[in-house]
C-alpha cells in the first residue's frame, strides 16, 4: 500500500476520491477497471470510513452473494481487490480546497499542504465528519469511555456483561440480535413500540426475546438517570409516558441514536447541496461542476436509497462518465470482468 510521501507534496493521479470508505474504495475499483489511477484521501488514520472506526464486526446483511458479512471483513475485501490497481493513499488528512484547471481538471489541496492533480474529482464521503448523538443523562461524560460506548468493535468486549441497548433503528436492532450470542443480558430501550429497522432483523430480535431470557424488549420507555460510581454503571433507570418509572440492572449503556454529520469543507465548494447531501445527476454521479462526482450517502436525487449497494453501482457509474474525462477521443469498449479479467 502506498502512503503520501510528505517531501514530495504535489501529485498528479488521472482521479482523486475524497473518502476511503467502502463506496469510495469501491470507486478505485472501477477506475481501475478502465485504466485509470487514483489517489484517496481520508481524515481517519485507517482505511474504511465509519464501517472501520465505528462498527467493524457489525453484521451486513445486504451485500450480494454474502448471507452475512462483518463491516471489517468487507473493507479487508474491498482493500485486497483494489491492490492491483495500486492506489496512493492520504490518510489522516482532508481535503479542504479544490481549484479548477482549465481543461485539465482539479487540483485538490489537503490540511497537510499535499496538492494533488486530477481530471476529475470522486465525493466518496459518507455523511461527512460524524460523531454521535449523545442522550441527555446527568453525568453522561463520566460513564462514557468506561459504560457508555456510541461504538462496538469488538463483540467479544461485552461477553458476559449486562447491556441496555437504546435506540429504534438498524444499529440499535442489529447488535441486539448479534450481541445476543455473547452478553448475558440485553434490555432493548425504545420510546415507541415499533422499530424503524429491517423487517427480518426486527423479526429476529423479537423471536429472541420470546424465545428466551436474554433479550427484552422495553418500550415505550425512554432514557432517565444513570446509577453507578466512578464512571463504572451498575443501573439504568427509564420511564414511561405515564410518569413510572424502571431500573434495569446493567453494566453498560449503547446508546444508537445516530450520528450528527457535517460536511466541513465541501460546503463552501459552489456544489448545489440538499440539506447537506451533494445533488448528482443519477446517469452519471456528475455534479452541478463538471468534473466533480459524489457518490455513495454523500449523494443525493429522487428517490435515493442509502444502501451501501447503491453506492457500489454510483462508483460505476461515474467512474464510466470520468473516462472520457482522461480518456477523450478515446472509444469504451465496454467488457464485463468475466472476459477483460484484473490485472495482477
Amino acid at each position: 500500500m502506498k502512503t503520501n510521501t510528505p517531501n514530495i507534496p504535489c501529485h498528479e493521479t488521472d482521479v482523486v476520491v475524497i473518502g476511503a470508505g467502502p463506496v469510495g474504495l469501491f470507486a478505485v475499483f472501477e477506475c481501475g477497471m478502465l485504466g485509470m489511477s487514483c489517489h484517496v484521501i481520508d481524515a481517519l488514520e485507517s482505511l474504511g470510513g465509519q464501517c472501520a472506526a465505528l462498527y467493524p464486526e457489525k453484521p451486513i446483511y445486504d451485500i450480494p452473494a454474502h448471507p452475512v458479512l462483518e463491516a471489517g471483513q468487507l473493507i479487508e475485501n474491498l482493500i485486497s481487490q483494489i491492490e492491483p490497481f495500486d492506489p496512493v493513499y492520504h490518510l489522516n488528512q482532508q481535503a479542504v480546497f479544490m481549484k479548477e484547471e482549465g481543461a485539465d481538471g482539479w487540483c485538490v489541496t489537503t490540511t497537510t499542504g499535499t496538492q494533488i492533480r486530477a481530471k476529475a474529482v470522486v465525493i466518496a464521503a459518507g455523511v461527512g465528519a460524524f460523531g454521535p448523538n449523545r442522550p441527555p443523562l446527568g453525568g453522561l461524560a463520566d460513564y462514557e469511555g468506561k459504560s457508555v460506548f456510541y461504538m462496538v468493535r469488538r463483540r467479544d468486549d461485552f461477553k458476559g456483561k449486562r447491556l441496555v441497548i437504546a435506540g429504534g433503528g438498524d444499529s440499535a436492532v442489529d447488535w441486539a440480535v448479534s450481541l445476543a450470542e455473547v452478553a448475558e443480558k440485553i434490555y432493548v430501550v425504545h420510546r415507541r413500540d415499533k422499530f424503524r429497522a429491517a423487517p427480518e432483523t426486527v423479526r429476529r430480535m423479537h423471536e429472541l426475546a420470546e424465545q428466551g431470557d436474554v433479550v427484552e424488549i422495553v418500550t415505550p420507555y425512554q432514557l432517565g438517570a444513570l446509577h453507578g460510581q466512578n464512571g463504572m454503571m451498575t443501573a439504568l433507570e427509564v420511564t414511561d409516558f405515564d410518569g413510572g418509572s424502571r431500573m434495569l440492572e446493567a453494566d453498560v449503556l449503547l446508546p444508537f441514536f445516530g450520528l450528527a454529520s457535517k460536511i466541513g469543507p465541501i460546503a463552501d465548494w459552489q456544489l448545489e447541496l440538499q440539506q447537506n447531501h451533494i445533488v448528482v445527476d443519477p446517469s452519471t454521479c456528475e455534479t452541478n461542476r463538471a468534473g466533480i462526482f459524489a457518490v455513495g450517502d454523500i449523494a443525493c436525487y429522487k428517490n435515493k436509497l442509502k444502501l451501501i449497494l447503491t453506492g457500489f453501482s454510483e462508483a460505476a457509474t461515474a467512474a464510466h462518465a470520468i473516462h472520457p474525462r482522461v480518456f477523450p477521443g478515446q472509444a469504451l469498449h465496454f467488457e464485463y470482468s468475466t472476459s477483460k479479467g484484473v490485472p495482477l
